[in-house]
């Protein structure tokens, strides 16, 4: 099984490995635009930067897979403050399958940050005095104090968008 991440951050590309291992993928990054802001800002705009990669990382390689992550911020009705959401997006070239992954509340500070029209890694890196965490534990990973970390989470989501592709019976199209 081949498959293309259409993004060349090493954590995402450890998210789709860890997640499928057990089908021994060929894992490919593919250098793609995800046709959305920097920094999505609805589940509108991070499920939609998920397919353009998936499909575009697909189209760019030879993979028979193509998969799509995205980390975006949304308010949510019923959800006080703003929050961390994670999509993942997967195509054949002719089915299109998403899922979604964990959600977490953002810190007010964080979400003041951002509301100003800052993205979520450089602001985390300033709280915490680091480099690089979008591609390390990530926000996910020291909000909830390493109960899960932004490679568990966006695997979350790789597998609700990939799954169906290898348990066909649990398709959402089958009747």
């Amino acid at each position: 099984m081949d498959l293309a991440v259409g993004s060349t951050n090493p954590t995402k590309i450890d998210a789709v490995e860890r997640t499928l291992e057990r089908f021994e993928p060929t894992v490919v990054d593919a250098a793609v635009d995800s046709g959305v802001p920097e920094q999505p800002w609805s589940i509108e705009e991070t499920v939609t930067g998920a397919e353009n990669r998936a499909q575009r990382a697909l189209a760019a390689t030879d993979a028979d897979y193509g998969i799509g992550l995205e980390g975006g911020v949304a308010r949510i009705d019923g959800v006080p403050g703003l929050s961390l959401i994670m999509w993942a997006a997967a195509t054949d070239g002719d089915r299109l399958e998403r899922g979604g992954g964990p959600t977490l509340r953002l810190p007010d500070d964080v979400a003041h940050h951002l509301e100003d029209g800052a993205e979520l890694g450089p602001v985390m890196d300033d709280r915490l005095g680091t480099d690089g965490i979008a591609e390390a534990e990530g926000a996910a990973g020291v909000l909830t104090a390493g109960l899960t970390s932004r490679t568990r989470a966006l695997g979350e989501a790789v597998a609700c968008a990939f799954g169906p592709f290898v348990a066909d019976e649990s398709s959402p199209d089958r009747a």
